[in-house]
């Protein structure tokens, strides 16, 4: 067995009472209790999500502070600058901020550092090479600036106010900004939970820009009255999905909204991305997340964002289409260099793996380049279940990143190796880093001592989490039909997956694919039939046995049915 099977617990006397209230099926009260909804208020909430729903952006600590700051701008028509990131999340707010902030009549413009020369975040280098470009005395970073520290000091020596609008971890002390509007800092009513915390930058930006037009239209801001905020929901929806923030909360009420605005949009870029992609006429997240992010993410891993940045800003579809297929070649040739840094990692890590003392990998190389790691970090960890840092760079330093299991903060274990790093930050699952060559047999030795005290032997065997325990004949295209309102799913709201047991197959198996690496299965109780289908299987279960499995609706050649993807099996 290659997993860990995980069952939620099953609370059938609770699910029943649900059920009878709310008018759903026991299956679905169950499927809600597993992602901590017991109250009915709240599940009326989380099962019908509403823009009116959205909190006060006035409640994000510093808000006040940057909406006065910004408004000081407009009125003395001072220029911006919006200093952004080079991912899906800070193209995208940096393209909101722009077209909100522009057709407002502020005076501004943008800036996404190189990644390969300035490296990441508010960087001096990318500061200064952006004050060459425009002297300013206000600049917005997004995405980005909540540990930058030095930089902030030093353009504060240079009469530049700098408002931050970031949700990463924010270091102590934490930077000397007008405003640090981040939703890790505790907010003025610290004993009530803050209803932001899940939200990424584009999300941020949004509320910033709530924040601007509901402080506007006290004051007659001009433009302010008139403008529509869900004209900027399909770009919220794209960088939230691509930044893989929990979609609950704040973050799941815009994604639906955004979702329903991305699928009508007639915003150049997105259509133009789109046609490139060959994206199904209704978008869901998984189509958003392997489509379209992964396009717009390419020329900001391998150089700069800029390309990405005017096919968001294109005002035609053919201005756009040039652009998007460019980014479309950028993403193959991506993919090809992500291949071969993955296949060189995970043989370096395979020769010489050993799983009761390598609790976490550390592998890097010269040249590798730093814009595909954090992508082969995560195809690492999925072969060997560890938490994996992969690092490229050259001669004198080296750029990281790492993502990690449940179970190990892999921002806190960075923490404690500052001495040995250059600079680090990020999130407990996905972090980076800078270190030079000649430290990284210590680091991987120091971060190996974290985790043994940190992580049990359980930890490091990859868990698969099933809802509930089922018959098949619970999984119909009614009960399928009745589970979407659960969508939009995603991080915090994982896609279902369930358990059948006492299974036989009830044909033989079909194999598919080009080197016949898929497999079809028909799996039978004894009463209801399914069809079910094995990506890339491995060994075929013989006789009876358990199903773990991921449920869908398949529609071909005209007909509508349920199809089971394999996740796992056991023996009965």
């Amino acid at each position: 067995m290659k997993f860990r099977w995980t069952l939620a617990t099953p609370q059938p006397l609770l699910a029943e009472l649900l059920a009878t209230q709310l008018k759903i099926s026991p299956l679905l009260a169950q499927c809600l209790l597993n992602r901590g909804l017991s109250e009915p208020d709240v599940i009326e909430r989380f099962l019908a999500p509403r823009l009116k729903n959205l909190s006060d952006p006035f409640l994000l600590p510093n808000m006040n502070v940057a909406v006065e700051r910004l408004l000081l701008a407009h009125e003395r028509d001072e220029p911006l600058v919006i200093f952004g990131d080079y991912d899906v999340d800070g193209v995208t707010s940096t393209t909101l901020l722009l077209e909100f902030l522009r057709k407002l009549g502020w005076r501004v413009d943008a800036y996404l550092p190189h990644r390969m020369d300035e490296g990441y975040g508010l960087s001096r280098d990318g500061v200064e090479n952006c004050l060459k470009k425009s002297p300013l005395k206000l600049l917005l970073a997004v995405d980005c600036g909540s540990t930058a520290v030095e930089t902030i000091s030093w353009l504060r020596e240079k009469n530049v106010d700098v408002i931050v609008l970031d949700h990463h971890q924010v270091s102590n002390p934490a930077p000397a900004a007008v405003a640090l509007v981040n939703p890790q800092l505790p907010t003025s009513n610290s004993n009530l939970p803050s209803p932001f915390t899940e939200l990424c930058s584009v999300g941020l930006a949004f509320k910033l820009a709530h924040a601007i037009l509901k402080r506007g239209r006290e004051t007659g801001l001009p433009g302010a009255a008139e403008f529509d905020l869900k004209s900027l929901l399909d770009l919220v929806a794209l960088g939230t999905i691509a930044d893989l923030v929990p979609l609950i909360g704040e973050n799941r009420i815009l994604v639906t909204a955004g979702l329903e605005r991305l699928n009508t949009t007639q915003r150049a870029g997105i259509v133009a991305l789109k046609e490139v992609a060959q994206s199904p006429e209704k978008l869901g997240t998984h189509d958003v997340g392997f489509q379209l992010a992964p396009r717009l993410n390419a020329s900001g891993r391998l150089e700069t964002a800029e390309e990405s940045l005017r096919l968001m800003l294109a005002e035609n579809v053919d201005e756009a289409l040039p652009l998007a297929q460019n980014l479309d070649a950028r993403n193959r040739e991506r993919q090809k260099i992500e291949r071969g840094i993955s296949e060189a990692a995970s043989g370096k890590v395979r020769s010489k793996f050993d799983a009761e003392k390598d609790f976490v990998i550390v592998e890097g190389e010269l040249l590798w380049h730093i814009g595909v790691v954090g992508i082969v970090a995560s195809r690492v960890l999925q072969e060997f279940y560890r938490p994996t840092i992969v690092l490229g760079g050259d001669a004198e330093v080296w750029r990281g990143s790492g993502r990690s299991i449940v179970g190990f903060d892999l921002a806190a274990a960075l923490r404690e190796c500052d001495d040995l790093l250059i600079k680090h930050g990020g999130h407990a699952m996905a972090a980076g880093l800078t270190i030079a060559p000649d430290k990284v047999d210590l680091f991987r030795a120091r971060l190996n001592e974290i985790a043994r005290r940190t992580l049990k032997p359980e930890d490091l065997q990859p868990p698969l989490r099933m809802d509930a325990e089922v018959e098949l004949k619970e999984i119909s295209l009614d009960s399928l039909l009745e589970l979407e309102q659960l969508k939009p799913m995603g991080q915090g709201n994982p896609a279902l997956q369930f358990c059948a047991r006492n299974l036989m197959q009830k044909k033989p198996a079909l194999r598919m694919g080009a080197t016949k690496q898929h497999v079809k299965l028909w799996v039978t109780d004894g009463v209801v039939t399914h069809e079910a289908v094995w990506w890339n299987a491995g060994a075929l279960p013989d006789g009876k046995f358990d199903l773990a499995f991921a449920p869908s609706v398949n529609e071909f050649n005209g007909r509508t049915t349920v199809q089971l993807k394999v996740l796992d099996w056991r023996a009965a």
